[in-house]
């Protein structure tokens, strides 16, 4: 796996230490998933953008306005 250097001021490194100490790698597991968190949420930005530009036209949508009611515990074949 590749690596990356990054450099924190101390504030926000004793912020980081206090919710993922540096023991058993649980600071850099925590980075790696708030960069993967910081990337979907752009992804997600983008899509609901590009949505909010062209959206689904009524001719294309999926029409919902006759689904079934769905409990839970219904068996689906």
């Amino acid at each position: 796996m590749p690596s990356i250097l990054i450099q924190l001021d101390e504030p926000l490194l004793q912020s980081l230490n206090k919710v993922a100490p540096a023991a058993k790698r649980q600071r850099a597991e925590f980075i790696r998933q708030a960069v993967r968190d910081a990337v979907r949420a752009r992804e997600y930005a983008a899509m609901r953008e590009a949505y909010l530009r062209q959206p689904d036209s009524a001719e294309v949508a999926d029409d919902w306005a006759n689904a079934e009611a769905w409990e839970p515990g219904d068996a689906r074949p």
